[in-house]
C-alpha cells in the first residue's frame, strides 16, 4: 500500500517586533496656553464659560469630541475661521498661531480635568497662631474637650498641617480608642424598650423599621422600631466638631491650624 504523503505546512512568518514605546506629547508652552486662555476668554467665554465648560449658548468644549481629536489646532481652526452660523457661532479671523495658542489651552485644561487627583496642596498654614490659641482657649470652646497638655499633648508630631486640619473639619466617625468592654467609641446608640431595659454600644442599623447595635461584651441586639418604641438616643462625642463648623469663618480655620501646628 502506497504511503499518503502531505506537504507539510510553512512554518509561520516570526510575529512582528512589538511596537516602540511611545513618548507621550511634549506639554504645550506655558506661554501659548496662556495666550490661548486669554484669546479664548474675550472672544469665546460669553458663550462656552470662561472655562470652557460651557455657557448660557455654547456647549462644554472639555467633553467634545472634536476638541479631544484635534492635534495643534488642525480640527478645531477651520471652526474657529468659518464659524457656525447654523447654531450662532460667528467667524473669528484669528492668526494660526492664536488658533494653536487656543488648541493648547483647551488641551492642557483638559490634561487639568483627567489629573485633578495629583492636584499637590503647598501650604496651609497661613494663619496667625496666637488668635488660634485664642479661640481654641475661648470662642471656640475647644479646652471643654481636649487638653494641649493631655489627648493634644504633640499631636502636631503625629500628623502632617494638611492631617490636623482635616481631623478638625471632618471628624472621624469611625474613631474608637481603648479595649472592650471600656472601649471609647466616636457614635453609639442607647436603646430603651417600653419596659425601661436598656442597651448601648456601636450602630449597626438604624431605619424606620429596624434598629440594631454591638454592645461593649461583643452581642448583637436588634430591635423592630414601632409606634410604642423603642426609644432611640443617638450619642455623638464629636457632635461638637459639627457644631463648630456652623461658627467656623475662613479665619478661624487658618489660624486654629496654625495654632495646631504648634503643638510638637
Amino acid at each position: 500500500m502506497a504511503l499518503l504523503v502531505t506537504a507539510c505546512a510553512p512554518l509561520a512568518a516570526p510575529l512582528a517586533a512589538p511596537l516602540a514605546a511611545q513618548t507621550p506629547p511634549a506639554a504645550p508652552d506655558p506661554a501659548s496656553v496662556e495666550r490661548g486662555h486669554a484669546t479664548f476668554t474675550s472672544a469665546c467665554g460669553f458663550c462656552h464659560g470662561s472655562n470652557a465648560k460651557g455657557g448660557e449658548k455654547g456647549p462644554d468644549l472639555l467633553r467634545s469630541v472634536l476638541v479631544l481629536h484635534d492635534e495643534g489646532g488642525e480640527s478645531i481652526g477651520p471652526v474657529i475661521l468659518h464659524g457656525r452660523p447654523d447654531k450662532g457661532m460667528p467667524a473669528f479671523p484669528f492668526s494660526a498661531q492664536q488658533i494653536k495658542d487656543i488648541a493648547n489651552w483647551l488641551h492642557s485644561s483638559i490634561a487639568a480635568t483627567k489629573d485633578r487627583d495629583s492636584y499637590k496642596i503647598l501650604n496651609i498654614v497661613t494663619g496667625d497662631p496666637k488668635a488660634g490659641e485664642a479661640y481654641f482657649n475661648g470662642a471656640g470652646h475647644c479646652t471643654s474637650c481636649h487638653s494641649v497638655t493631655g489627648d493634644l499633648k504633640g499631636i502636631a508630631a503625629k500628623y502632617d498641617a494638611v492631617t490636623l486640619q482635616g481631623k478638625m473639619l471632618r471628624p472621624d466617625f469611625s474613631w474608637k480608642e481603648g479595649n472592650p468592654p471600656h472601649q471609647v467609641i466616636a457614635l453609639s446608640f442607647t436603646v430603651t424598650l417600653p419596659s425601661g431595659q436598656s442597651f448601648t454600644g456601636e450602630p449597626m442599623n438604624l431605619d424606620d423599621f429596624n434598629v440594631a447595635l454591638r454592645d461593649a461584651n461583643g452581642a448583637y441586639h436588634s430591635f423592630a422600631r414601632t409606634k410604642d418604641g423603642p426609644r432611640v438616643e443617638v450619642n455623638n462625642r464629636l457632635q461638637a466638631h459639627l457644631d463648630l463648623l456652623t461658627r467656623l469663618s475662613d479665619a478661624d480655620i487658618h489660624n486654629l491650624t496654625a495654632y495646631l501646628v504648634t503643638l510638637k
